[in-house]
This record gives structure tokens, C-alpha cells and sequence, in this order.
């Protein structure tokens, strides 16, 4: 029998070596590769954000965290015939634009993947118009905005404008976030979700596609 809950332990002890190892003794097992980071690793990752949320991780936590996850994704992608099936969504992510903090948004993406998410990071200072091609170009599920700057938070509603704008705003669910941003400006903008860190950012982008 698999063991799912000692490779969640490590991940959420930051062990990357006992990671490695517990993944492939699961193969050597024959486990299945999907099961493996479904029930191992997107399911540690999860744990790692709730105790994020809840003030018991900090930084270092989730980097270590992320480090078991990564090394054991570089064990288990040659193995994984079809990755796609396994992501549960696809997120564009930048900090709009004007603001150039990207510490935030990097931890958000940090989450995100670690929970099995592929995200594309469109880095910092994007434009309305850099989303809306985003959008286009990588058909995402949910596009994310952040912000540190209390300034730059209208250009979250710009791009929400430019999206429907396109045509493509009810292709996508959007979330926002930042220190500055609350869940009130959030319902003003007209944006589907806002999250307060990025441990709340995974069952956030999880609730809105259904996964």
C-alpha cells in the first residue's frame, strides 16, 4: 500500500530528500504517477497553504515546502504520459500596472504550482492590454492581479474593463490580492475572487473552477 501520508508529511516538513525518496519507492511500488502528485503532493501543498493562512508557516516553510515539491516533480514528469490531465487549471498571474512588488505574486505562484496549477507569471508592471493578450494567447482559467500600491489598484479595474472590453471577461474567473486590496474592493471592481495570501489563494483558484 502507498504510503500518500508520508510523502504529505515530508512535503510539509520540508524534507526535498525523504520526498524524493518516498516518490520513488512509490514507483518502484508501481504506483500511479498522477496518484502520486495528486494524493502526495498537490494534497501536502494544500496543508503547507492552510497553515500559511492560519499564521503557523511562514516564508521559510513554504519555500522548503515548494523546494520537496519541485525536486519531486523533476522525478515524476519523465513518467507522466499526459501532464495536462493531472494540472487542475491554468492561471496567468502579474501585478498590474504601475507597481513593481513582486514578492506577493511570486508566493501566490509558488502555491499555486505547488497545488498543481500550471502558471504563467507575466511578471510585474503589466498593462490592461499585456492580460487581455495573455488571455488570448494562453487560454487560461483564471487570470490573477496584484498590487501593493494603494495607487495602482485601479489599474486592477482597467483590466477587468479592457477584458470585457475583448469580449473574453466570462472566459475567465479573475482574482485579486495585495496588502492594499480587500474583499469590498474586490466586489466593486467586479472581480470573481479575492484572496488574502497565497495559502487562501489555492482553495480560492480551486472553488472557482470546480476542483
Amino acid at each position: 500500500m502507498i504510503d500518500y501520508l508520508a510523502i504529505q508529511l515530508a512535503i510539509i516538513n520540508g524534507d526535498d530528500t525523504r520526498t524524493v525518496k518516498l516518490v520513488e519507492g512509490a514507483l518502484e511500488q508501481n504506483a500511479k504517477p498522477a496518484d502520486i502528485v495528486a494524493s502526495g503532493l498537490q494534497a501536502g501543498m494544500i496543508i503547507v497553504g492552510d497553515k500559511f493562512s492560519s499564521g503557523e508557516f511562514f516564508l521559510p516553510e513554504i519555500l522548503l515546502a515548494a523546494r520537496a515539491v519541485t525536486r519531486a516533480l523533476d522525478v515524476l514528469r519523465p513518467q507522466l504520459s499526459d501532464w495536462d490531465a493531472i494540472t487542475r487549471g491554468r492561471v496567468v498571474i502579474g501585478t498590474v500596472a504601475g507597481d513593481i512588488h513582486d514578492i506577493g505574486k511570486n508566493l501566490v505562484s509558488m502555491f499555486l504550482e505547488g497545488a498543481g496549477f500550471e502558471v504563467i507569471d507575466l511578471g510585474t508592471d503589466v498593462s490592461a492590454e499585456q492580460f487581455v493578450a495573455a488571455v488570448k494567447e494562453h487560454s487560461p482559467d483564471i487570470v490573477g492581479m496584484s498590487a501593493l500600491l494603494t495607487t495602482t489598484m485601479p489599474s486592477m479595474e482597467a483590466t477587468i474593463r479592457a477584458l470585457e472590453s475583448a469580449g473574453i471577461r466570462h472566459q475567465v474567473k479573475v482574482v485579486v490580492g495585495g496588502a492594499p486590496v480587500t474583499q469590498h474592493f474586490a466586489d466593486r471592481i467586479g472581480a470573481d475572487g479575492y484572496g488574502a495570501d497565497g495559502g487562501a489563494a489555492i482553495e480560492l483558484c480551486r472553488r472557482l473552477i470546480g476542483k
